[in-house]
């Protein structure tokens, strides 16, 4: 049965979902959540710190994967499958642009980033959707081997993990385009 079906016709399954999940899967989102939530304020940021977002929500999505879909027998072709669409978004957003009030500070090293709600967006999208695959494959745990799911949440994880990586390198190779600028 699908998730959405089951919590449609028995909302109260919801509760026994959140009660059956380990707790540190809570612990994980609450920081999660915290790291989205510190994106949404204009803040300073050395360019190593800059590229961890998106290496954790890349590893989140290659974990999502392999535990999804890793005794599937597909997982050469899932991964492939992720890297297109990794690759697509790559490709479609190599030429934009930083957003707007980004800029390199090279006394300090550091880029100056106007907050933005998108990266708690993109977080909470990658974090469900390895939630709800989870709890789904928990309760239907055939749907493991049928190939267009299997599909299906690979193109997801692929694209949302391009998104992150766009909105990294658009940052960093503002860092060549700019001036330094000294902040205070």
């Amino acid at each position: 049965m699908l998730i959405t079906t089951l919590l449609s016709q028995h909302p109260s399954a919801i509760a026994d979902i959140v009660r059956g999940t380990p707790a540190w899967v809570g612990a994980l989102l609450a920081a999660l959540i915290a790291l989205g939530l510190s994106s949404a304020r204009a803040r300073r940021v050395a360019p190593a710190r800059l590229v961890l977002l998106p290496l954790a929500m890349l590893g989140l999505a290659l974990w999502g994967l392999q535990s999804a879909f890793g005794a599937s027998g597909h997982l050469p072709a899932l991964l492939a499958l992720w890297l297109a669409c990794f690759a697509a978004v790559a490709l479609i957003g190599r030429r934009s642009v930083a957003p707007a009030g980004t800029a390199y500070d090279a006394v300090s090293g550091q880029f100056h980033l106007p907050g933005s709600w998108a990266p708690l967006g993109l977080i909470l999208a990658v974090f469900s959707m390895k939630y709800l695959v989870g709890v789904q494959l928990a309760l239907e745990p055939a749907l493991a081997r049928q190939l267009g799911f299997a599909l299906a949440i690979t193109a997801l994880y692929g694209l949302l993990s391009g998104l992150f990586a766009v909105r990294t390198l658009r940052v960093l190779r503002s860092r060549k385009s700019s001036r330094a600028l000294a902040l205070s």
